[in-house]
């Protein structure tokens, strides 16, 4: 009786623990939909708006801010960044950064890299010493790049 006893609160020991197997984490798992999106925009040709028509959008009254001391990172020109400076991308992890930054360098944009007290890596599209200019940067930001950097916001860099 005692054997069977054991047994089976043996066998069910090993099924508890082979039931909690590894899961996908979820930095893997925003990785690979992020990969898909990618593949997704470069194999769908790009659409264009006809010259006649006029997209306009109204002005969005709770854009984001944040303040934090920014300074360039090294090898990036720190003229670059002003007041107002629209981020499209925040990382920890500089390879992410570094190549965030070479895809908007190849759709033409001269982004820069800044980086604040905590370490995190900001990936800066356009900056402006004008907060009116870099909203309305940021609202053209969303639209170019939509349905990617809906999420983009404004930096106020504090000195």
């Amino acid at each position: 009786m005692k054997k069977a006893l054991i047994l089976l609160s043996s066998a069910l020991l090993l099924l508890s623990v082979s039931a909690c197997g590894p899961k996908q984490s979820a930095y893997r798992q925003v990785y690979e939909k992020a990969k898909q999106r990618e593949v997704a925009t470069q194999q769908a040709p790009e659409q264009t708006t006809p010259a006649s028509v006029v997209v306009a959008r109204e002005p969005v009254a709770d854009i984001q801010l944040r303040r934090e001391r920014l300074e360039a990172v090294q090898g990036e020109d720190a003229n670059m960044l002003k007041t107002y400076n629209v981020v499209v991308g925040s990382f920890q992890n500089h390879t992410n950064a570094y190549s965030l930054k070479e895809r908007l360098q190849a759709q033409g944009y001269n982004p820069v890299l800044g980086q604040n007290e905590a370490g995190m890596l900001r990936v800066i599209i356009t900056s402006f010493d004008n907060r009116r200019e870099a909203e309305a940067s940021r609202e053209q930001v969303k639209g170019r790049f939509a349905p990617d950097f809906q999420d983009a916001w404004i930096l106020e860099k504090i000195r």
